[in-house]
């Protein structure tokens, strides 16, 4: 599975955090989850952090399940 990328964050004054991905909003926190997942992206893999707080990961699997037989309509 590759490793998720493309995400980045803005901490605001007013404590309001902004996620995107590939320069999109994917979400925006607010209050003590967004004080929560500062403190977590700063101890740890801050991509893999985005990509779970928000939801938009991989699972790798995508290509090969189009491609089955079960899923082609037949």
């Amino acid at each position: 599975m590759p490793a998720p990328s493309g995400f980045s964050y803005e901490s605001h004054a007013d404590g309001t955090v902004v996620i995107t991905h590939r320069d999109r909003r994917a979400t925006t926190l607010r209050g003590d989850r967004a004080a929560k997942f500062v403190a977590e992206a700063e101890s740890g893999d801050a991509q893999a952090v985005m990509a779970r707080w928000t939801g938009a990961y991989k699972f790798g699997n995508e290509r090969m399940a189009r491609n089955h037989p079960r899923n082609n309509g037949r």
